[in-house]
């Protein structure tokens, strides 16, 4: 055991930063610290780090400011409704001396079903937990991720903290520039519904000792789902999408795959330095880099098409175990001169425009654009009786944050085209809204010189995207840092 471990759980005992907020981050750091120290040590008497008000207290912050704060579970109640009728404090106090009694239990989570993005029509299970299952899971979530975070790869960059997608997409083409041009683009099936629990269960007890945590888990796996019509279902597999806890361990469940692909190029591993992977090629043997986002990863590979069809099969066995499968109709290798699409990115190797240099470039995929589009058309229905106020707001909104997301991708021509075609849209709303011909709306629009004004509302002005900086992103590599690192954090 670490030598500084307290005995007993003594969370925050000898703490020298106040307010919950500071203790629980010092409780992270040392847990994070103690994990990094010994890789195989098990942690017993993190109940009471749980339970600890504190950590309760920083976990209803963390709920509380979530977007799904005012959507209920199966109960019907939203923090409002608590902060209105028991008081924060008295939640609080009620939640603890529940789970330190033993008589906690999570309820069933509440399904919901919503349009997956891109225009495809399939849909996607959300499940909804109550207010209090949503307290306790991050309060779990606190506790259990400075420890798993010591141990999950760099090649993992979904819902882990100071990481994103453009990391991952930074990684496929600084690799997709040094020959690793044959690609397993991989689906799993189904993958957060279909995670096996013992598995699971198996990878959280590599370094969970203590029981009531264990148990409390695996209470929130087996709590059930409340589905839309009303009936009551047994969850015997997987971890719910919508869960505070279930990204955390779906990345737990999956590091099988990260620890597999990227252990050789580990320290002393057969991949682990320049030289070594040198030696492999001449040998005739592939590299290989595998790149994770959540359930979404690439593999790159240095070799063969043959070579990349070999992982695949490797990859299902490894899979398998764990209750999931990859996809056979989206499952495919691919070639980068070909291209593929990643996290909403399109990655493809192209000659530059007037020189026979080819280059690894990173553009946006088309359901991402017919996804924006279409929120586009919504907000701007030619008949829609919304405050033009409104539709400005939410149209900066939708716009600007789609830009920022795709700022490091080929896209300035792209942004004009999307202030164009949201500009369009407006001018011809309020034509129709307010009976207007074209010299109306040029008139209300333009100044005596015939320069274009931008369409406002009061205060609320039509932000173009087009403004937005168009840069490369820096690829960061191992650098990367956690929150709990002296270093970095």
């Amino acid at each position: 055991m670490p030598k500084d471990a307290p005995p007993d759980g003594g969370a925050f005992a000898g703490s020298t930063r106040e307010g919950p907020f500071g203790r629980v981050s010092e409780m992270q750091a040392k847990l994070h610290r103690w994990a990094v120290a010994d890789s195989g040590f098990r942690f017993d008497d993190l109940f009471n780090f749980v339970c600890d008000p504190a950590t309760l207290i920083v976990a209803f912050a963390r709920v509380e400011g979530n977007r799904g704060a005012r959507t209920p579970g199966v109960d019907g109640v939203t923090v409002d409704d608590i902060a209105e009728r028991v008081g924060i404090p008295g939640f609080l106090d009620d939640l603890r001396a529940g789970l330190k009694a033993g008589t906690f239990r999570p309820l069933p989570v509440r399904e919901r079903v919503i349009p997956k993005p891109g225009g495809s029509g399939k849909v996607r299970h959300l499940g909804i937990p109550v207010i209090a299952d949503r307290v306790v899971q991050a309060a779990l979530k606190l506790v259990l991720e400075p420890i798993f975070e010591a141990d999950f790869m760099p090649v993992s960059y979904g819902f882990r903290p100071r990481r994103r997608a453009q990391d991952a997409i930074a990684e496929i083409q600084f690799y997709g520039t040094r020959k690793y041009e044959w690609v397993l683009d991989a689906d799993i099936e189904a993958c957060f519904d279909s995670i096996a629990h013992p598995a699971l269960m198996d990878r959280v007890r590599l370094r969970i000792k203590d029981k009531r945590v264990l148990l409390l888990v695996k209470a929130f796996l087996k709590s059930g789902i409340m589905t839309e019509l009303g009936h009551f279902e047994n969850t015997h597999t997987g971890t719910p999408q919508g869960g505070i806890l279930s990204p955390l361990l779906a990345n737990i469940a999956l590091s099988v795959l990260d620890e597999h692909l990227h252990g050789p190029w580990m320290p002393g591993g057969s991949m682990s330095t320049a030289s070594r992977r040198e030696s492999r090629r001449a040998a005739g043997l592939p590299t290989w880099r595998v790149i994770r986002y959540a359930d979404d990863f690439v593999v790159m590979v240095h070799g063969t098409q043959q070579d990349t069809t070999l992982l695949t099969e490797e990859i299902a066995h490894l899979l398998s175990p764990l209750g999931l499968r990859l996809s056979a109709a989206k499952t495919q290798v691919v070639h980068v001169d070909e291209g593929f699409e990643f996290l909403g990115f399109r990655i493809q190797r192209a000659f530059k425009r007037g020189t026979t240099k080819s280059y690894v470039y990173t553009f946006i995929g088309q359901r991402p654009i017919r996804s924006v589009k279409s929120k586009i058309r919504a907000l701007t229905h030619r008949t829609s009786q919304q405050d033009l106020g409104t539709v400005l707001t939410r149209l900066n909104q939708v716009m600007r944050g789609w830009a920022e997301y795709f700022k490091h991708a080929v896209a300035k021509n792209l942004f004009s085209m999307l202030d164009n075609c949201a500009w369009r849209r407006l001018i011809r709303m309020l034509m129709v809204r307010h009976h207007w011909s074209w010299s109306d709306v040029r008139r209300q629009f333009t100044d005596l010189t015939g320069r274009w004004h931008a369409i406002t509302a009061d205060t609320v002005e039509l932000r173009r995207i087009a403004t937005v900086p168009v840069t490369r992103y820096r690829y960061r590599g191992n650098t990367i840092g956690t929150p709990w690192d002296p270093k970095t954090g």
